[in-house]
Order: C-alpha cells, then sequence, then structure tokens
C-alpha cells in the first residue's frame, strides 16, 4: 500500500481503517516515544459535571484509527465562537480534528516526521469538515460514539476548541489550504504540539473541559480515548 493511499484510508470518511504494514514501524517508535514518557506527566484535574438543567446538545467521536474528530452541529456553535463558520455557510455537521502541522499536511508522513512530532514541540492546525449527511452516513466505517452535554459543558467544548485557532489582528482564523477530504480546511492554531499534547490527548482534555471524566494520560492512542468515551455515552457505529 503506497503511502499516499495509507493516508487517504487514515481520514477519508469513505475508506476502511488502514494496516499498512510499511507504516507499522512509525506508529510502533511513535507509540513507544509517548508510552515511556507519559508516566512523567502532570496529573489530570478532571473538571465537575455541570448539573445544568437547560436543554442539552449532542457530540460525536468518530474515530480514524489513528485520531478521533469531534462532530458538534453547526446550529449549535455561536457564530461569535468558531471564527471559520462562515466557510461552511451550508454544512449540517462540522468535524474538528487537531495535530501536529508537517505531519497532517504531509501526504506520505516519514520517520524525521514522526520523531519530530514527538520530541520537538511544534507548529499544529486545526482539521475542519463541513458536511450535510447524518454522521454514520458520512463515516460509514468508523466508530462513532454519540454523547450527550448538557448545556454548560457543551458550551466550555465549543468555547475550548475556539480558543484553539490562531486569529489575525481582525480576529479572522489563518486558513492555511484545503483539507483531506470533502469540504474541509486547514487552519493554524495557537497550541504547540509536543509529547504530552498529542491530538488524542487535546481532544480528550476538550471533553474533559465539557465535564467529562476523560484522562488525558489514558488517551495517547485513539482506542484508549474511546475506550473511555464508550462509557459515558452511547457508540451509534462500529469500525469496519
Amino acid at each position: 500500500m503506497s503511502g499516499t493511499m495509507w493516508r487517504k484510508n487514515r481520514f477519508t470518511p469513505e475508506a476502511a481503517r488502514p494496516d499498512g504494514a510499511g507504516k507499522t514501524w512509525i506508529r510502533l517508535c511513535f507509540l513507544f516515544l509517548l508510552t515511556a514518557c507519559a508516566a512523567c506527566a502532570a496529573p489530570v484535574v478532571e473538571a465537575p459535571v455541570s448539573g445544568d438543567a437547560k436543554p442539552g446538545k449532542t457530540l460525536y467521536l468518530v474515530s480514524h484509527g489513528w485520531h478521533a474528530g469531534i462532530v458538534v452541529s453547526r446550529d449549535d456553535v455561536p457564530e461569535d465562537a468558531w471564527p471559520i463558520l462562515a466557510d461552511f455557510p451550508d454544512a449540517k455537521y462540522l468535524e474538528i480534528g487537531w495535530g501536529d502541522r508537517d505531519f497532517y499536511e504531509t501526504p506520505d508522513p516519514h520517520a524525521g516526521i514522526v520523531l519530530k512530532a514527538a520530541l520537538l514541540p511544534s507548529a499544529s492546525v486545526l482539521h475542519v469538515v463541513g458536511f450535510g449527511d447524518a454522521v454514520p452516513r458520512y463515516f460509514p466505517r468508523s466508530e462513532i460514539i454519540r454523547i450527550d452535554l448538557p448545556a454548560a459543558g457543551f458550551h466550555a467544548l465549543i468555547q475550548g476548541i475556539g480558543e484553539s485557532f490562531a486569529r489575525d489582528g481582525s480576529g479572522k482564523a489563518d486558513y492555511l489550504g484545503p483539507g483531506l477530504y470533502g469540504d474541509s480546511r486547514f487552519y493554524l492554531s495557537r497550541e504547540r504540539y509536543h509529547l504530552f499534547n498529542t491530538c488524542n490527548a487535546w481532544t480528550a482534555r476538550r471533553l474533559r473541559r465539557a465535564g467529562l471524566p476523560i484522562r488525558s494520560l489514558r488517551s495517547i492512542r485513539v482506542e484508549g480515548l474511546m475506550s473511555q468515551a464508550r462509557k459515558l455515552g452511547r457508540v451509534i457505529s462500529r469500525d469496519r
């Protein structure tokens, strides 16, 4: 399997999760570095779950085999919360992913990029996808977990994601180019990617900010993140 095809399978909603033998050693190297250093990280402080009685909102956690994306209804995001809503005027849902800029944007990531991402703080990007289909239909071969949040928790989630976007003097997002599939775009993030702020750890922190007891140190691998989320929501689609 070519590197390009492997990357397509990693991220496109139409394709199955990859098992590319040519990339297995990169994954093992990356996971070893992360696991070896995870014990040195500071303890996670979990946010309390809100008792807000207002109507709640729904998020979907979608596994792509290497990382997970957060999907929310575009109408549930206040117009002033994210600086990219105008770029997706017709979308019903928005998926947000985050990660190392070089790795995310490189069609065929090599060992040097993986090691740099693991060992050195580096620039990061947000990958935003807009779509109109039902979430299970758009991601037919992914595991999808539906999680219902109280209004206050959902607001905290949206705010936490919004704070990650880099903005110019006028408050606009720093657009970097087209994304990986569908109607998608890359935007510069104001955060740094490093050993303790990986793509799945970033997602775990946003979920914890929403009041969910998700631990980032258990979310280095996507399976660790999804296994925690299964206890907090409902699996509506299994990976295939």
